[in-house]
């Protein structure tokens, strides 16, 4: 896979990779077709909102993507404890993904966190005109 030295364009790639190979697999092994489905737009969507959101004309538009991308992730983190809950997945097939998907939203927080924080000090103070840069 071609990586971008972007962690969280990275990760949310691969999330997204494995999100299609178990979508597959759920297919074609289980005959399972509704929660796959639900599965495979949440967990794709992370990764191309993510991406909308980098090239996005604002702050404003970085952290709506951003937060869309975060509550995609929220939302495969559901349809996967469905999903193992309901037996279509083993707890080992489970917890690996699973920790995939709760490091993206980690990062996501952070992001997010973070985003709040320089858009805060920038309304504050627009052009850094109270600090001393001495």
């Amino acid at each position: 896979m071609k990586q971008t030295g972007n962690i969280i364009v990275d990760k949310s790639k691969l999330f997204a990779v494995r999100i299609i190979r178990l979508y597959q697999y759920l297919q074609t092994e289980k005959k399972e077709f509704v929660l796959s489905k639900q599965l495979l737009r949440s967990g794709t969507s992370i990764g191309a909102n993510i991406k909308e959101g980098i090239r996005g004309q604002s702050v404003k538009d970085f952290r709506a993507k951003m937060a869309i991308a975060l509550k995609e992730a929220s939302e495969s983190e559901y349809w996967l404890e469905l999903l193992v809950e309901t037996e279509y997945i083993n707890q080992n097939q489970y917890s690996s993904i699973d920790n995939d998907c709760v490091e993206l939203i980690k990062i996501l927080t952070a992001i997010l966190n973070t985003s709040e924080k320089n858009t805060v000090n920038e309304e504050i103070e627009p052009y850094g005109l109270l600090h001393n840069n001495d």
